[in-house]
C-alpha cells in the first residue's frame, strides 16, 4: 500500500551524500592498512625464521648432516661438537672445502646442462632468495664484469643502487686510459635507466678503487645492511675478501670477518644463499648474495671443467685478424689486400664461429674440451646476421660482444693494418657478419670501448647539458 504523503524517508542531502562517501573511504583505508601491516608481519616472520638457520660461512648453505653429496653437508660429529660449544657459524660445508681445494662442483639445477637432483638447488630458487630487496631499505652495491660487460649486466629491481662496481679493469690492456673507460660505462650504465648514485672502476685482485668504494660505503651506510649483487662467477665473494682486507687496517670488526670468509670458485652457483659478514663496528651488515643466473651466459652452456678457460688471467692484448704475418707467411696477403675479409672466418674455440670454416670440435677447437665431451656438444645453434657501418676511418665501427666471454672490435682496414694513407672513401664502408654462437648465449653490437693506448686517441666525449651533468652518476677509480 503507498505511503500517504509526507511519510516516506527523505532523499539524502548532498551533504549526507559527502559523508557516506568519506566513511566508506576512510573504512577502505582502515582495510588496506591493515592487509599491509599483516603481509609486513609475515615478511619479517619468514625473514627471523630464515635467519635462524645455521648456514655455512663459505657458500650460504644452511647446514645439515643427513645427505653427504649435497651443499652444507657437515659430518655428524663435528656438527654435535661445534652446536655444544655453540661455534657452529665456524663451520664450513663438505662441499665448500672441495672447492676450496679446485674442485668445479656444481651444486645449481639446470645450468651448464646439469639435469638437476635432490642435491642441487634450482637458480629460480636462488634468485628468489634476493626478492626481499626490492622492499628492504638498504645499500645495494651491484658488480658488473668490464670485460664482459654485456654479460654480466644485470637489470635488478631495486629502488636504487648506491654503486656500481665494473671489475678487473686492471685485465684491460696496457697505456688504456681509464678516464676514457670511466666515460663510457657511464653513458652506457646511464642508457640502461638505473637509479645509481656512483660508478667504480675496481680490481679485487690489484685492491684499485677499493679505497674509495670502501670511503663510499661508510659514508652512505648510515646503519643500513649492505648487500653485494651480481651475476653468477662476476666475482662478488672476491670482491668481499678485497673489502674486508682493506678496512681490517682500521676496523677490527672487518679484521675479525676475515677469519670465516666466503669461497671464491670458478663455478657458477658456489655461494647458495645470502651470508651475512659482521664487518661493520658502526651497526649493518655486509652480506655475500647468490649469483644470479643469466642463461645467455656462455658459462651456462659449457662443461664445469671448462669455465677456468674462459676466465681471464693475466691482461688481455688485442689480436688482430687477419694477423698480417701469419697472412704473409701463408702467402694470402695479396688475396687479403684485394678482396679483404671475404672468405675469412674467425673461430674462438669452438664457442664462436665468424663466417663459415668447418673444423674438428675437441681436436682444434677448444672448448669444449676432448673428443668425448665434444660428441655432446650442441654446436652453434645460433646465427645472427650483422651489418656493420663505418662512419670514421679514425675510429672502431663497433664491437661485437658475446656473453659471457668477450669481444671483437670492429675497425677499418686503415686502422686495423695502420695505413694512414687509407681514407674511408677508399676502402669497404659496410661490413657483413654472419656470427655463430650455442643456444641460447647472445650477441651484443655495443659503441666500442676505448682500450689501449689507441682507445684515447680516437674516443669522443659526449658534450652534456647541465641537468644531464647534474644527474649523470659520478665514476671513480
Amino acid at each position: 500500500m503507498p505511503e500517504a504523503d509526507g511519510a516516506g524517508a527523505a532523499a539524502p542531502t548532498p551533504g549526507e551524500q559527502f559523508l557516506e562517501r568519506q566513511k566508506a573511504f576512510e573504512a577502505a583505508k582502515l582495510v588496506m592498512k591493515a592487509a599491509k601491516k599483516k603481509r609486513r608481519t609475515e615478511k619479517q616472520k619468514a625473514l627471523k625464521v630464515n635467519s635462524a638457520v645455521v648456514c655455512c660461512y663459505g657458500c650460504g648453505a644452511p647446514l645439515h648432516t643427513s645427505d653427504q653429496e649435497a651443499p652444507g653437508y657437515v659430518d655428524p660429529d663435528t656438527y654435535e661438537l661445534k652446536k655444544r660449544h655453540h661455534q657452529l657459524r665456524t663451520l664450513l660445508c663438505g662441499r665448500c672445502r672441495l672447492l676450496s681445494h679446485g674442485h668445479m662442483i656444481t651444486a645449481v639445477g639446470g645450468n651448464g646442462g646439469y639435469p638437476g637432483g635432490k642435491q642441487f638447488v634450482s637458480a629460480d630458487a636462488l634468485r628468489e632468495k634476493l626478492s626481499h630487496l626490492r622492499h628492504e631499505r638498504v645499500l645495494i652495491v651491484k658488480l658488473v664484469d668490464i670485460v664482459d660487460f654485456n654479460g654480466s649486466f644485470w637489470l635488478v629491481k631495486v629502488t636504487q643502487i648506491l654503486h656500481m662496481l665494473y671489475r678487473q679493469v686492471d685485465l684491460l690492456p696496457k697505456e688504456t686510459d681509464l678516464n676514457c673507460v670511466g666515460d663510457w660505462v657511464v653513458e652506457a650504465t646511464t642508457k640502461k635507466k638505473l637509479n645509481v648514485l656512483n660508478v667504480h672502476l675496481t680490481s679485487s685482485k690489484s685492491l684499485v678503487g677499493i679505497t674509495g668504494v670502501v670511503s663510499e660505503i661508510q659514508k652512505e651506510k648510515k646503519g643500513r645492511d649492505v648487500y653485494i649483487l651480481g651475476s653468477v662467477n662476476v666475482g662478488k665473494s672476491a670482491f668481499i675478501n678485497a673489502l674486508l682486507k682493506m678496512m681490517a687496517q682500521w676496523d677490527p670488526a672487518a679484521a675479525a670477518a676475515r677469519k670465516y670468509k666466503p669461497i671464491q670458485s670458478a663455478v657458477p652457483g658456489t655461494t647458495l644463499g645470502p651470508i651475512q659478514i659482521d664487518a661493520f663496528l658502526g651497526g649493518g651488515k655486509l652480506f655475500d648474495t647468490p649469483g644470479v643466473h643469466l642463461h645467455h651466459r656462455q658459462a651456462a652452456v659449457v662443461h664445469s671443467e671448462d669455465l677456468p678457460i674462459l676466465a681471464p688471467r693475466s691482461r688481455l692484448s688485442g689480436q688482430s685478424f687477419p694477423n698480417a704475418k701469419t697472412a704473409s707467411e701463408n702467402g694470402v696477403a695479396d688475396k687479403f689486400e684485394s678482396n679483404g675479409l671475404n672468405g675469412f672466418s674467425i673461430f674462438w674455440g669452438g664457442l664462436v664461429r665468424i663466417d663459415v670454416l668447418k673444423k674438428e670440435l675437441g681436436v682444434l677447437l677448444t672448448p669444449p674440451t676432448g673428443k668425448e665431451k665434444a660428441k655432446d656438444w650442441k654446436g652453434l645453434e645460433i646465427l645472427r646476421e650483422l651489418q656493420i657501418k663505418f662512419e670514421d676511418a679514425e675510429r672502431p665501427a663497433s664491437d661485437v660482444a658475446i656473453s659471457g666471454l668477450g669481444w671483437i672490435a670492429v675497425e677499418p682496414v686503415s686502422r686495423s693494418r695502420r695505413k694512414p694513407d687509407l681514407n674511408l672513401g677508399e676502402t669497404v664502408k659496410e661490413l657483413h657478419l654472419a656470427v655463430y654462437v650455442p643456444k641460447p648465449v647472445e650477441i651484443f653490437v655495443r659503441p666500442p670501448l676505448p682500450v689501449g693506448k689507441a682507445g684515447a686517441e680516437w674516443y669522443q666525449y659526449r658534450e652534456l647539458t647541465e641537468k644531464e651533468e647534474e644527474l649523470r652518476p659520478k665514476w671513480h677509480y
